[in-house]
Formats: C-alpha cells, structure tokens, sequence
C-alpha cells in the first residue's frame, strides 16, 4: 500500500500532462503487482508457519501417545510384580519343606509324611496361584548363564556332562516371565 502511494505522490510532481495518463496506469500496474508479490510473501509466510505448527502438534501428540502407552505397560507389569517381595520372603520357608519331605519320607511314620505332604502342596499351590513357577532346570541340561547360577564346577562324573548342569542345589523361582531367583547350580568341568 505504500508503495502505491509512493508512485502516486510521485506521478503527480510530474508536470507534464501530456502523456499522464499511461504513466499512472503503469505505475497503478506495477504498484498493484508489487502490493500482489507482498500479498503471496505474507501468505507464503503464514503457510509455512502453519505447516511448522502442525508438524510441532503431530509430534507432541506422538510423543504423548507413546508416553500413554509406556505408562499403561508399565501399570501392567508393576501388577505383574506386585507381590514379588512376598514371594521371594516365602521361597527360603519353600526350601525348607522341601527338605523336610525328604527327611520325613525317610521316617516310618505314614500318617506325619501324609499331613506334612498335604500341608506342602497347599502352600505351592497357593504360591503357584499368585504367579510363582519353578524353573525347569535338571541334571545333564546345558548350562545356559541367563536361568541359572553357577555355584561351582566339579570334574564331570561322565564326558556326557562337560559343560551341563551336575546338581541342582538350590531351585529357581520365576514369577511371570522375570525370574526371581535364579537356580544355584554346579557344572561338570
């Protein structure tokens, strides 16, 4: 706009009237091309800005949907989980029923080794119900470092274990798909 009233001011200082009439139209023209060129540099300008302020919204309601996401996996495991202190306060009171079953299937006694059995497998069960679940590691499996400890290597009894598992002594616990405690093991050198 004040370009067009630049070249006005300026076609009216011009004296001569003999040819004023073309000389406004060009200069009309050209400042009406010019005001056009701002018009489109001033849109060109707001659109690019737009397309920046969109791309700014998409990635922040990315990023939110990812942190909706991560948050809600993350709820579901600490559920998972929730209990993982009980249970793991629970397995060395596990361990030692286990031994106790052992020494009490050595006694003549049918009566205690059938209460103290029952009273065993009510309490795996309900450790069982709330996720707990023992890891599958035996005698003569390969011994894989990510489920199991080593405690120690002995020489193998047979060639057949150089390298696997001898003895469990102690067992491992898992609870979901995270292992708790890790099976103690020894390997056969």
């Amino acid at each position: 706009m004040k370009i067009k009233n630049f070249f006005k001011n300026t076609s009216q200082m011009n004296t001569d009237n003999t040819d004023k009439e073309p000389v406004e139209n060009a200069v009309e023209n050209v400042a009406n091309e010019i005001e056009t060129a701002e018009e489109l540099s001033v849109e060109a300008q707001l659109e690019e800005e737009l397309a920046k302020e969109k791309d700014k919204f998409l990635r922040l309601f990315a990023e939110f949907e990812n942190f909706k996401k991560r948050t809600a996996k993350e709820r579901i495991d600490l559920f998972k989980t929730a209990n993982q202190e009980v249970l793991q306060a629970m397995l060395p009171v596990l361990d030692d029923f286990d031994r106790a079953m052992v020494q009490i299937a050595k006694s003549d006694d049918e009566l205690l080794l059938k209460g103290v059995e029952l009273i065993h497998e009510k309490l795996k069960s309900t450790l069982v119900s709330k996720g707990l679940e023992q890891v599958d590691i035996k005698a003569g499996d390969n011994f894989d470092a990510d489920f199991a400890e080593a405690i120690t290597q002995i020489p193998a009894p047979t060639d057949d274990l150089k390298g696997k598992i001898v003895d469990v002594v102690e067992k491992g616990y898992k609870l979901g798909d995270k292992i708790i405690r890790f099976p103690k093991v020894v390997i056969g050198q």
